[in-house]
């Protein structure tokens, strides 16, 4: 991997994805008391996310932010193949998620926590994509990115309820 790669490429993802998760934390309350009607339209997509407090998503963003440091790290002190695809799959889920949040805002009409620096950081993942693409086929981007999307996913499940548990407990004291 070259420098200007390494710079412009794999550094950038866990700070994106941090001020991402600062949006979400620093709009997501409020965004769901101003649109209390939203979640009667929509009760299965945003029960879980009226049901997480601002405390406990931080620590959801935490986990993952750390997660992404460790993928970001790999290829950077390793140059086996296997450290880019790890980085490839955190990549490749976070890249994913940005239309997820965009769909998110169509479907509302309007602003939804993450939106604006999903719009932002669309054209980033999109050169991201195309230059990875230029050292890996795209069935290794494809599946690397499809197995971030499972592993990612299922890490934000089980982080989630990590921080209910979590909430219960510091509530509980």
């Amino acid at each position: 991997m070259s420098v200007l790669s390494a710079l412009y490429i794999v550094l950038p993802l866990p700070m994106l994805f941090l001020v991402h998760g600062l949006e979400e934390l620093a709009t997501q309350r409020r965004w769901m008391a101003r649109n209390a009607t939203l979640r009667q339209r929509f009760p299965n997509l945003l029960r879980h996310v009226a049901a997480l407090d601002t405390k406990a998503f931080a620590l959801v963003v935490a986990e993952e932010f750390l997660l992404l440091c460790a993928a970001t790290a790999l290829p950077l002190v390793s140059t086996a193949r296997p450290a880019m695809w790890i980085w490839l799959a955190a990549f490749g889920a976070f890249a994913l998620h940005l239309p997820v949040h965009l769909a998110q805002a169509i479907a509302v009409r309007g602003y939804t926590p993450g939106a604006i620096t999903a719009v932002l950081y669309l054209p980033w993942a999109v050169y991201a994509f195309r230059s990875v693409l230029l050292g890996f086929s795209a069935m290794e981007v494809a599946v690397c990115t499809l197995v971030g999307a499972v592993v990612f996913g299922a890490n934000r499940l089980l982080a989630r309820k990590a921080a209910f548990k979590i909430g219960d407990l510091i509530s509980s004291h």
